[in-house]
């Protein structure tokens, strides 16, 4: 069985009153399970910003170690221009 640590929680009265309320309604058996899924909640979000993060982390170094000439940036932002100057002019069209 895992250790069990005790600890203390303010919350604003609004979130206390949205966890008395599901426990109220019979959703969760505790205040504490609340907290806890909660809580799983918010690491499972933060694994995956973290995951994000790396892969970004991984792609800037691989892009800072590419030593080829890459793409003329006035030419791409000419391609990108178009494309934004056609959809605009469809929906005025529309």
């Amino acid at each position: 069985m895992p250790t069990i640590e005790k600890l203390s929680v303010a919350l604003p009265a609004e979130m206390a009153a949205l966890v008395r309320m599901a426990v109220d309604r019979g959703e969760y058996s505790s205040n504490s399970e609340v907290i806890r899924e909660a809580l799983r909640d918010w690491t499972y979000k933060r694994d995956l910003r973290e995951q994000g993060f790396a892969g970004l982390r991984r792609k800037w170094h691989a892009a800072v170690a590419d030593e080829s000439d890459g793409l003329d940036a006035d030419e791409v932002f000419d391609r990108v221009e178009a494309r934004y100057q056609g959809s605009a002019e469809k929906s005025v069209g529309e």
